[in-house]
């Protein structure tokens, strides 16, 4: 038996129990990754993910064991925790608005569209750059907790990550993401910033809006293989908590050309820093504004906030056709990954760098906060083509 074996056989356990906890292991190369999944076959231990293009294996490690040793064996590169990941968002007005009633906060769209425009779409602008471009033809990630079925959304495809099984939505958080991004905005309902795009659901949220970093891993992979443009992300890691094999899978999509947006989020004022992933310099991290142009009191503080969008009292699209209004974080970052699209769609082949920098530059300052709350200031639009 070789001494990765036996380190495997020694401290990783067959199925989930009270001793075990999740573990991820990153291998040096696809030839010791294949073989490390050789021998834990050999042992009969199944991982319960395995992400072959990140070279990410997650088994159940028994506690009592010595794991720690793994992390030593010249095959292997990181093993850290599973991580949990939670949505970005505050449910501080749940009224729900159903089809067809009459929405507040709106205002009637000009005569060259047929949806209702709310106030936070206009307050990016959305609305002048369209007379370039809504979008077409731009492939948008929604990694969150899935899209539901919904007349003013249209879903080009997706993966659940979790199980497997369905990519629609059982939490209502990634439908009303999605409908920030690119509600279609037919029969006077509401407008996304970027109504045109090729919309996709990467379900690796559950129904309490909680995830682990593997799964958003193995959703980030998919991004890369089926060629998207901009990922959004409206969630965070847990606490203090930092994961090298989130940030891997991050870089890799970074480097292949695609947009990463992601919430700042929502622990306020005394928060001192901003959540992974948007902490991370690949990404664009959103800070929310409110209405009067204010920082949100529940918008995290900072280093490496990029932008600012509007994320307060947000009316979208949710679960069984209805419409809802949230505030968090979450709701901020889809406008930007909305911005994001319709850039990439006036001016093909920019890097994720030059997006950045040219949504940074159009952005209007506001006043009263410094780069640490709200970054380069609130996203505009309306003049991004010529920045």
């Amino acid at each position: 038996m070789s001494k990765l074996e036996t380190m495997f056989s020694s401290c990783a356990a067959c199925r989930p129990s009270r001793h075990t906890f999740r573990k991820l292991i990153t291998l040096k190369s696809k030839r010791s990754y294949m073989r490390c999944l050789k021998q834990l076959k050999s042992l009969d231990i199944n991982p319960y993910k395995t992400v072959p293009s990140s070279l990410v294996i997650g088994c159940h490690f028994d506690k009592r064991s010595a794991w720690r040793s793994l992390a030593k064996h010249p095959l292997i590169k990181l093993v850290e925790k599973d991580y949990k990941i939670r949505a970005h968002d505050l449910k501080v007005n749940t009224a729900k608005i159903s089809r067809g009633r009459s929405q507040p906060l709106l205002t009637q769209a000009s005569t060259s569209v047929s949806g209702l425009i709310t106030w936070n779409i206009n307050r990016v602008k959305a609305p002048q750059a369209w007379s370039t471009t809504r979008g077409k033809s731009i492939k948008v990630a929604v990694i969150d907790s899935g899209i539901a079925k919904h007349p003013h959304l249209s879903i080009a495809g997706g993966i659940n990550t979790i199980d497997g099984g369905s990519y629609y939505d059982d939490n209502g958080h990634g439908t009303h993401v999605a409908g920030i991004v690119s509600a279609i905005g037919i029969a006077g309902n509401v407008t996304g910033t970027a109504p045109e795009v090729d919309l996709y659901a990467v379900k690796a949220l559950d129904k309490n809006g909680d995830g682990y970093v593997s799964d958003i891993v193995e959703g980030i992979d998919w991004c890369i293989s089926n060629r998207m443009h901009v990922i959004n992300m409206s969630f965070g890691l847990l606490g203090t908590e930092s994961s090298g094999t989130l940030h891997n899978a991050v870089r890799r999509a970074y480097r292949q050309g695609i947009v990463i947006v992601a919430s700042a989020g929502n622990s306020g004022k005394s928060s001192g820093k901003i959540d992974e992933p948007a902490s991370f310099s690949e990404t664009i991290a959103v800070a929310a504004s409110t209405r009067s142009n204010r920082i949100a009191s529940f918008s995290s503080r900072g280093k490496g906030i990029g932008l600012t969008a509007p994320g307060q009292n947000i009316l979208s699209t949710w679960l069984n056709q209805k419409y809802i209004k949230l505030s968090g974080t979450s709701m901020s970052a889809p406008h930007v990954a909305g911005g994001a699209a319709l850039l990439l769609a006036g001016k093909s082949g920019l890097s994720p760098s030059a997006v950045k920098i040219k949504l940074r530059r159009r952005a209007k300052k506001l006043k009263g906060f410094g780069i640490r709350s709200q970054g380069a200031g609130l996203m505009q639009l309306d003049k991004i083509f010529n920045a």
